[in-house]
């Protein structure tokens, strides 16, 4: 999660409205205002039920998630994260993903029973889910990442002895459909080659009621910020969330911006932290997207 997060906001909270589709901004000087046209293009034509989208994202012509990145594919990632495990926890985290900044992002999610099935997928080293063990039995809770390095440094941590951690892909879950209460992803999306097949996956693996709660980085305004943003990893659009979520099927679909307290109230700068996106299945079984493979 850390070593995706550029710069940090204010709390807030976004909505998708239906109808008439809009996005409501709630907070900070954005209170009562509206998008009414986020310029939506797919090349291929999208409609429910049963719909068919190609996995680049017409929210971002000038800069889709296929574009070509330093860290784009899962090869690049899993010797980047082979390094990383080594400073991970004690380097990264503290300057850049605080426990005060996981437990905020956590707070959307609800994790309000111990008895829930949990799955946290890029859980890498562990540091979230010590975040979700908080409120979850750890016995009930699966680490999944595909990074062997990351999930040894999980293993050492007393609090998730009692985890499951597997190693697996976020965009192809070993889990059966229906299976969990809780979908959690933080830090993980940025390194997925097709993130609308990862949520299209933790769509599927949720239970009827079940809610994803995804935690990335979102796209800086400010340029130079962007110029880093663009050539290493993938930073997604607030809107692009909202939308990656809304195809797969989820309900209720909502983002909270989340930063350190030192740094909020900067969006006026251009200088956006993160986000946590939550969204709620509202029926049974698979995702009624259907993602074209090219």
């Amino acid at each position: 999660m850390a070593s995706s997060m550029l710069n940090g906001a204010e709390s807030f909270t976004l909505i998708r409205g239906y109808p008439p589709r809009r996005v409501d901004f709630f907070g900070s000087g954005f209170h009562g205002k509206h998008l009414s046209n986020l310029g939506l293009a797919f090349s291929v034509r999208i409609s429910r039920p049963g719909t068919t989208m190609a996995p680049k994202c017409g929210l971002s012509a000038s800069r889709p998630a296929s574009q070509p990145r330093f860290i784009q594919h899962k090869k690049e990632a899993f010797w980047f994260y082979r390094f990383l495990s080594i400073i991970y926890d004690h380097v990264i985290n503290p300057g850049h993903w605080t426990e005060d900044m996981r437990d905020d992002a956590l707070e959307p999610a609800d994790l309000n029973n111990r008895n829930m099935i949990v799955v946290d997928v890029g859980g890498g080293t562990g540091f979230t889910t010590l975040g979700i063990v908080k409120h979850v039995d750890a016995k009930n809770v699966t680490i999944l990442d595909q990074s062997p390095h990351q999930l040894a440094k999980a293993k050492q941590k007393e609090p998730l002895k009692e985890c499951r951690i597997i190693e697996g892909d976020a965009e192809d879950l070993p889990f059966r459909t229906d299976y969990a209460d809780r979908y959690v992803s933080a830090g993980s999306i940025e390194y997925w080659p097709d993130p609308q097949r990862g949520i299209k996956e933790a769509y599927r693996v949720l239970k009827l009621g079940g809610k994803a709660c995804l935690i990335g980085p979102v796209y800086p305004t400010f340029w130079l910020s962007r110029f880093f943003a663009d050539v290493w990893m993938l930073f997604p659009k607030e809107e692009e969330y909202i939308e990656w979520f809304e195809k797969a099927g989820f309900k209720d679909v909502q983002l909270k911006r989340i930063g350190p307290k030192w740094y909020r109230g900067v969006r006026r700068h251009g200088l956006i932290m993160g986000c946590s996106v939550t969204g709620v299945k509202p029926a049974s079984g698979d995702s009624p997207l259907q993602v074209i493979t090219f």
